[in-house]
């Protein structure tokens, strides 16, 4: 897997297949042509081929996700300060998570990529609840500044699609990838969206 997430990985680890963590080697450069569901889609093929190229002979997945609100393109914070002002922006809104997959095989050219969209729907909460979100630091790292598998569910009033999409990898979509391809998974995914074994995934 071409991904440095801690999520990404759980999530993937749940259809109990063997796979290595190898960091990506691209450079994250949102371009100003694209909308935000091909730039995700863009970002996850560049981190798969920067792995793929090392690793020519091994199936390599490897995703993106953004946040779009009113077609802005939200990424990462890079600070706190920004964090704030993305929340504040998000706050008492609708927004898309769009979260891009591409699975990659060099050697039998395989090449496949999709992006899947949840839509994520903020409470209006108060400077309180901010303030106190923003304490925990949890927002750095995310997409949109903040975690629905942690202690920014308690900024969310519901979602509509794939809550395995907003955490980081639609495993859904991406199990039947690797079916499609002759992968057998131990753990079927089926089983997996009924038990639902993830933090907060009962709640939504």
């Amino acid at each position: 897997m071409a991904s440095t997430s801690p999520r990404r990985r759980e999530l993937l680890g749940l259809l109990g297949l063997p796979f290595r963590i190898i960091p990506p080697t691209c450079e994250e450069k949102l371009s100003l042509h694209l909308p935000p569901i091909e730039q995700t889609r863009q970002f996850a093929r560049d981190k798969a081929q920067s792995v793929a190229n090392q690793y020519p002979e091994d199936l390599v997945i490897g995703s993106d996700t953004v946040i779009e609100i009113e077609g802005r393109l939200l990424g990462k914070p890079g600070n706190m300060q920004e964090a704030e002002s993305m929340l504040r922006h998000l706050r008492g809104q609708c927004h898309q998570v769009h979260t891009g997959v591409a699975v990659l095989h060099q050697a039998t050219r395989v090449s496949i990529d999709f992006v899947e969209t949840a839509l994520v729907w903020f409470k209006p909460f108060d400077e309180t609840t901010l303030t106190s979100y923003l304490v925990t630091e949890e927002s750095l790292g995310k997409a949109g500044s903040y975690s629905i598998q942690g202690k920014g569910a308690q900024l969310i009033d519901k979602i509509e699609g794939d809550y395995p999409t907003i955490v980081g990898l639609p495993l859904w979509r991406t199990a039947k990838a690797l079916e499609e391809h002759g992968i057998v998974l131990p753990n079927p995914v089926e089983e997996i969206y009924q038990l639902k074994p993830y933090a907060n995934w009962k709640d939504f």
